[in-house]
């Protein structure tokens, strides 16, 4: 995609840009308001059509969002940078640093683009319109494209359930007892006898063990 807009001059971009952010919105941008904004020649009507190259008035000359952002002293040169790149995206993609490239290079990469379907003096016109652009706008970082992943949130029992407490309550611990599997004790008895030769020792000790053990 290439944008189908250019300006005679680019002397006065900058000014206008400034203008329509230091002025309320109108509900349409026709040319009577560009005069208002002091803009009266014939050839800065094409200001309009730039307008809506760059996604800032729709097919109706009425003001979008991005026009609205761009009124936003905070980030209206990365709304711009955002603007550039979407109406100029076939440039971009032929050099996704297309906005550092210089005016000739431009003009090149835009008659690959088009493939004979402007004349070079088009072609001249909207290498200086996109340059002049490109040097106004911040590439340092996108406002407007980017889109923000939406936030998952997870409610109380979910969260529980896959989070890990190491602080137990007593009703929350299981028996860790098998009730099905049957449980043996096995005793391993050691008896050291004294040595005698007295066998009622022996019997006394024997009978002893019976009593209190089996």
């Amino acid at each position: 995609m290439i944008a189908d807009f250019y300006l005679m001059t680019t002397k006065n971009l900058g000014n206008f840009l400034q203008s329509i952010a230091n002025a309320q919105a109108p509900p349409k941008f026709t040319t009577k308001f560009l005069e208002q904004l002091g803009f009266k020649s014939t050839s800065d009507r094409l200001l309009i059509k730039m307008l809506k190259g760059l996604g800032f008035i729709d097919n109706n000359s009425v003001p979008t969002d991005r026009y609205f952002q761009f009124l936003d002293s905070s980030q209206s040169k990365f709304i711009l940078a955002d603007s550039i790149r979407e109406a100029f995206g076939d440039l971009f993609q032929l050099n996704i640093r297309a906005n550092e490239m210089t005016i000739s290079d431009i003009k090149n990469k835009l008659k690959t683009i088009l493939q004979g379907k402007a004349s070079d003096k088009i072609l001249q016109l909207t290498a200086n319109t996109f340059k002049a652009l490109c040097e106004i706008a911040d590439f340092t970082q996108t406002k407007n494209l980017v889109k923000q992943e939406p936030e998952v949130k997870i409610n109380q029992e979910e969260k529980s359930k896959n989070s890990y407490n190491p602080i137990f309550e007593q009703h929350d611990l299981q028996p860790l007892v098998n009730k099905s599997i049957n449980t043996e004790l096995h005793y391993n008895i050691q008896i050291h006898l004294p040595e005698t030769k007295d066998i009622a020792v022996y019997d006394a000790i024997f009978e002893s063990l019976k009593r209190h053990l089996l």
